[in-house]
């Protein structure tokens, strides 16, 4: 049975550890995108690197890069609503969140259900280009280290692809975030959310 945890940078170490006080002795099978924890009791646990890739390949490399301060930067688009975040040692020092009216779809037929059609997608773009103009002024001036976005992929494609951002598309790491139309709370949660490491701890059937 697989579970999925995740962990804040912070506490990684310490889970290591507890790993394999729970588990017995452990061995590591390290690469620069994961790391693979066996334990002797059939207990294992895959870890996604974070930022990769992982240059040092042992556990206090994974450590050490887990807890590297980074600039972080956070672009949530939705149709709804948009966001862009900076965060620097995993507090927000700069952020811009706002939304934009997109009419809902209608079960009018004809003339109609076109006349909305043309009306969302005007509605749309004006949100994608408020939400370019902020990821402008917040994301493209704060030297990123690396970029985390989430919402809708298509409405984040449409941002990025604005000229003024060209520099942040090569910062673009995963996850991609599933988000509600974002708020500040989002934002922030979103911010912890790109930070945490994901663990798959694969439990032997008894």
């Amino acid at each position: 049975m697989t579970r999925t945890v995740h962990v804040a940078p912070e506490r990684l170490d310490r889970w290591l550890t507890g790993f394999g006080e729970r588990h017995g002795e452990v061995v590591y099978d390290v690469t620069p995108t994961s790391v693979t924890l066996s334990a002797e009791d059939g207990e294992s646990a895959v870890i996604t690197v974070p930022f990769e890739p992982l240059a040092e390949l042992s556990r206090t490399g994974l450590v050490a890069h887990v807890l590297t301060e980074r600039r972080l930067g956070v672009l949530l688009v939705r149709r709804g609503g948009y966001g862009a975040g900076v965060f620097a040692g995993g507090k927000l020092v700069d952020s811009k969140v706002g939304s934009r009216h997109v009419q809902g779809t209608t079960k009018a037929g004809g003339w109609s259900q076109q006349r909305y059609a043309r009306r969302r997608d005007n509605q749309a773009r004006e949100a994608f280009a408020a939400a370019t103009e902020v990821a402008v002024r917040i994301l493209a001036p704060a030297k990123l280290d690396v970029l985390v976005c989430g919402g809708d992929r298509r409405a984040v494609d449409t941002v990025l692809d604005d000229p003024r951002l060209k520099e942040l598309t090569g910062l673009v790491r995963p996850p991609f975030l599933g988000v509600p139309d974002p708020k500040q709370k989002v934002l922030e949660q979103a911010g912890a959310d790109a930070r945490a490491i994901r663990i798959d701890v694969d439990q032997p059937v008894p």
